[in-house]
C-alpha cells in the first residue's frame, strides 16, 4: 500500500492536504530552464516552467531596484542560476538576488543601474517552449531623442576615430623621423598602391554630389528567444544573419551620403511591427531584412529575395515561407497584452502601396543578380508573399534569404567568413546599384 493511501485511510480524505512545498507537487510549478538576453535597447529575463506562473513587480528607489514576486513557485537549482546567468556588462541590472520570500513565493530582486520601465508577461507554450514568464527591462523614455540624429552622431563619431588613428600614426612617423641622424633618410621603397580593404571594390556608381542623406534600414531576422532556424551542425540562423547584418553596415558606412540604422546589433527579440516603426520613424529609405531560412527537405538550397504581395502569395512555397516568418513574434516573445495601439498597428500592417511594390521588385532585381554571381539562386526572379516585415507603406522593403541553413553544404557557406564576405559585397553592390538607379527623392520639410 502507497504511503499516500495509508495516510488517506488514517486521517480522512477531508484532510488530506498535498505538501505545498514539495518538490514536483502538482500544485506547484517546476522550473526548466532560465536565460537572460542583455542589450542596449533592453534586457529580458526568461522563466521557463511547465505551469503557468503569475508574477507581481514593483519599483523601489535608493537605490534602484525591481522586485519581482512569483507565485507557484519555490527555490530550485535552475532558480539560482539565475544569479550566475548575470553577465557584468549588462546595462541595466548589476546583481539578482533570489530568496523564498513566502511559502510557494520566491522573489527576484534587481538591482539596478539605472531606472528602467519594466513589462511583466507571461507566453502560452509555443514551438519548443513550455510556459515563460518574461521580463523585459525597457531604459526610461527619453524625451525628445531623435534617432536619425544619433545616426549622424554614431557615423561623425566613427569619422573623428578614423581621423584620430590617421592623425597618430602621423604623429608618430614624424617623431621618428626627427630621430635619424642628421644626413640619414628613412628607408627608400617602391611606391604602393593604396590599401583597398578586402572585398570592398566600388559596389556601384553613385552621385558624387551629396544631395542628402540616404538612411538604409538593416533587419537582422529573429535574436533572443527566437534562434530562427537551425543548421545539421547547430548553426543558428539569428547569429548568422546578425552578423552579414553588421559587415554590411560597415560597408555601407564607407558611402560618405549613407546612414544604416540596424533593427537589433546584438542577440535580442524585436517584434516584427517594432523593426518596421524603427524604420519609419528614421525616415528610412530602403529596408533589407536577412535571414537564412530553413525547409523540411535538406536537399532544398540557394539564395531568394522576397517583396510585398498585395494579394496571393507568388508560390506556394512563398506564402509558407511567410506564414513560417510571421509566427516569430510567438516564438520571440511578444508582449500583447501590453500594446495600447494594437487598432492603429494592425492597420500599418495592413497598408501597402503599388509604388511601394514595384519600387522594392526592382530593389529586389538588383539584390538578386548579384546574389547569383557568388551562389546559386534558390528562384531566378524576386517573389512575393505578405511578409509582415515588410509592410512599411513608404518604404521599398526586401527580404533576402541568403541560403538555406538547413542544407549541409550551405550551412557550411554561411559559418565561412570569406563566403560570408562575398555576401555582403553583392549586398552591398545591389543596393547601390538601385539607389543610382533610382534617387531617393528629397526628404518633406514640415
Amino acid at each position: 500500500m502507497s504511503n499516500a493511501r495509508r495516510l488517506l485511510l488514517q486521517f480522512g480524505a477531508s484532510t488530506w492536504v498535498w505538501p505545498l512545498a514539495s518538490t514536483g507537487s502538482p500544485l506547484e510549478a517546476r522550473l526548466v530552464a532560465v536565460r537572460m538576453w542583455p542589450a542596449q535597447a533592453y534586457t529580458r529575463v526568461t522563466l521557463e516552467s511547465d505551469q503557468a506562473l503569475s508574477a507581481k513587480h514593483s519599483l523601489a528607489q535608493h537605490p534602484d531596484r525591481l522586485i519581482i514576486d512569483i507565485d507557484g513557485l519555490s527555490l530550485s537549482p535552475e532558480l539560482k542560476e539565475l544569479v550566475a546567468k548575470l553577465q557584468p556588462g549588462d546595462p541595466y541590472i548589476a546583481a539578482v538576488r533570489v530568496g523564498q520570500y513566502r511559502p510557494r513565493v520566491v522573489r527576484l530582486v534587481f538591482d539596478l543601474k539605472q531606472p528602467v520601465a519594466p513589462q511583466v508577461f507571461t507566453l502560452a507554450p509555443v514551438a519548443a517552449y513550455k510556459h515563460r514568464l518574461v521580463l523585459d527591462l525597457y531604459p526610461v523614455p527619453e524625451l525628445h531623442k531623435d534617432p536619425l540624429l544619433a545616426l549622424i552622431q554614431e557615423r561623425e563619431a566613427h569619422a573623428r576615430s578614423a581621423e584620430q588613428a590617421a592623425s597618430s600614426v602621423n604623429d608618430a612617423l614624424g617623431q621618428w623621423i626627427q630621430k635619424l641622424p642628421q644626413g640619414a633618410s628613412a628607408p627608400e621603397s617602391k611606391p604602393t598602391a593604396p590599401i583597398e580593404p578586402t572585398r570592398q571594390a566600388p559596389a556601384g556608381p553613385l552621385p558624387k554630389k551629396i544631395e542628402r542623406l540616404i538612411v538604409v534600414a538593416l533587419d537582422p531576422g529573429h535574436g533572443g528567444e527566437d534562434p530562427g532556424a537551425i543548421g545539421p551542425t547547430g548553426l543558428r540562423e539569428k547569429d548568422v544573419v546578425l552578423s552579414v547584418a553588421k559587415q554590411l553596415r560597415d560597408r555601407l558606412l564607407q558611402e560618405p551620403q549613407i546612414r544604416v540604422l540596424m533593427t537589433r546589433d546584438a542577440d535580442y527579440f524585436v517584434p516584427l511591427q517594432e523593426r518596421v516603426r524603427k524604420a519609419r520613424r528614421v525616415g528610412a529609405d530602403l529596408f533589407v531584412s536577412i535571414h537564412a531560412d530553413a525547409f523540411i527537405r535538406p536537399q532544398a538550397r540557394g539564395a531568394s529575395v522576397f517583396a510585398l504581395a498585395d494579394g496571393a502569395a507568388s508560390s506556394a512555397a512563398a506564402r509558407w515561407l511567410a506564414d513560417k516568418e510571421n509566427a516569430a513574434d510567438d516564438v520571440g516573445g511578444f508582449n500583447r497584452v501590453g500594446l495600447k495601439d494594437s487598432t492603429v498597428l494592425q492597420v500599418l500592417a495592413d497598408m501597402s502601396t503599388t509604388a511601394q511594390i514595384k519600387d522594392s521588385l526592382s530593389l529586389g532585381g538588383e539584390v538578386l543578380g548579384q546574389l547569383g554571381k557568388v551562389g546559386r539562386l534558390h528562384k531566378p526572379k524576386v517573389e512575393q508573399a505578405r511578409f509582415a516585415v515588410l509592410k512599411a507603406p513608404d518604404i521599398p522593403s526586401i527580404l533576402v534569404e541568403t541560403a538555406f541553413i538547413s542544407n549541409p553544404e550551405e550551412e557550411a557557406k554561411l559559418r565561412d567568413p570569406d563566403y560570408q564576405a562575398e555576401l555582403v559585397q553583392a549586398l552591398a553592390k545591389g543596393l547601390l546599384r538601385h539607389l543610382a538607379k533610382r534617387p531617393v527623392p528629397p526628404r518633406s520639410v514640415s
